[in-house]
């Protein structure tokens, strides 16, 4: 039996449990799209093999500003609820030797965010993977979310909004550490 397989009996079973009618078209393939959803979509940063193919360029032109890709689409999971987490994702880095392609960043955060988490991890795990892709130190990950675990459940508050960041390098000194928050957008 394929995970998929699995999964599909185990939210099967869950559906029943709830008393929902499995006869109901509406219903009776819910099971095989939920463990599909699961494995080739939400999940599937699971699987280390799903990592981007990145390529980095020397830095020819020797650029040694702040360079800020801010906004970046952030959807993830959260390990406590499996309910979403939707947010923005801002990364700067001051490039050294090596740059790396707009676009990577994007793909970068999506990989990571595509397995049940808490935003500090998800945070973190940008960060020590775009230190290692680019060889510096000079990095800032920053994450702005919603978490539907809040929303949804328990307080059930609308407006909250959480914030991580994760620093390195230059990004601790005072000066630059302010000039990246000056920058990015606010929480609302």
């Amino acid at each position: 039996m394929s995970k998929i397989e699995k999964i599909a009996d185990h939210v099967r079973g869950i559906m029943i449990e709830l008393g929902l009618d499995l006869r109901n078209d509406s219903l009776k393939d819910t099971p095989l799209r939920v463990a599909k959803m699961y494995v080739d979509e939400l999940f599937s940063g699971l699987d280390d093999r799903t990592f981007p193919k990145i390529t980095v360029v020397e830095n020819e032109f020797a650029y040694d500003e702040m360079l800020i890709e801010a906004g970046i689409t952030c959807h993830s999971v959260c390990e406590h609820h499996l309910v979403p987490i939707v947010g923005r994702c801002h990364i700067a880095y001051i490039p050294q030797k090596k740059v790396l392609g707009l676009s990577k960043f994007n793909r970068i955060v999506d990989h990571f965010s595509r397995r049940p988490q808490v935003q500090e991890r998800l945070t973190r795990d940008i960060l020590n993977s775009l230190k290692s892709i680019l060889d510096t130190e000079d990095i800032a990950v920053v994450i702005d979310a919603e978490h539907y675990c809040v929303k949804l459940r328990g307080v059930k508050h609308d407006s909250a909004m959480t914030r991580t960041s994760a620093l390195s390098g230059r990004f601790f000194r005072a000066e630059v550490r302010a000039e990246l928050f000056a920058a990015l957008p606010s929480l609302r």
